[in-house]
């Protein structure tokens, strides 16, 4: 779906709280852009690939042709103007994942993610770098079981851009629980993906009524003055 798509004249939109950009205020969000999920070639990419999945080409081809593209683009713009990064992960701390809520494990356990585990890992294309922080959740949500709300009040950051997998999961939990905490939340279209288009453009369409803005990474690189 394109920002452009979004029907902006939903009477709903008129509560919505309209705040200056600020970049100084803003930290950029990775929402678990780890092998297990994020990559072909992770446990579910090749989980589906044995089960004949027809979604794998969806959500895998979007990762890789927009996604990472544009999060490496946020990326060198968030660092070479002195930017705040947080990346969060999702996983157990436990090889045999029962640190997980029950919700969880099962698919932890499945996909191998677990902390020092291959799939736990962020993929490469979008290592961190030395200095910023790696927040893992257990949950799908990241302020539920991560220090996240303290670490960003402890750095003035209020304004969040938020990019990742899956969509309609752990982006759209944390980015409504950050929303909820009086966090300024900007969701970037086309640097999150999910499995089912369908959910994809229902969490955008939704998104933007109430809980915050849904723009491009285009639009995020202009109004924050990144380096292009």
């Amino acid at each position: 779906m394109a920002v452009s798509d979004i029907n902006d004249t939903d009477y709903i939109k008129a509560f919505m709280d309209e705040r200056p950009v600020d970049f100084a205020r803003a930290a950029l969000i990775v929402v678990d852009m780890q092998y297990a999920t994020g990559h072909r070639d992770g446990a579910l990419g090749r989980r589906m690939r044995a089960e004949g999945s027809n979604v794998a080409a969806y959500r895998f081809g979007r990762i890789e042709e927009l996604v990472v593209p544009n999060i490496k683009r946020l990326l060198d713009g968030f660092r070479s103007g002195g930017g705040e990064v947080i990346y969060l992960t999702v996983g157990a701390a436990k090889a045999d994942c029962s640190d997980a809520p029950p919700h969880m494990k099962k698919m932890f356990q499945a996909l191998d993610n677990f902390e020092g585990s291959r799939d736990h890992e962020i993929i490469s294309d979008l290592e961190p770098q030395a200095g910023e922080q790696v927040l893992n959740k257990t949950s799908i949500g990241a302020f539920a079981s991560t220090g996240l709300d303290h670490l960003l009040r402890s750095l003035g950051k209020d304004q969040l851009y938020m990019t990742g997998v899956s969509t309609n999961m752990c982006v759209e939990t944390t980015a409504r629980e950050a929303a909820d905490r009086g966090y300024g939340v900007t969701l970037l279209e086309d640097a999150c993906a999910t499995t089912h288009e369908d959910l994809h453009n229902a969490t955008i369409t939704n998104f933007q009524r109430l809980f915050g803005r849904v723009i491009s990474t285009r639009d995020a690189v202009e109004e924050l003055r990144l380096t292009r």
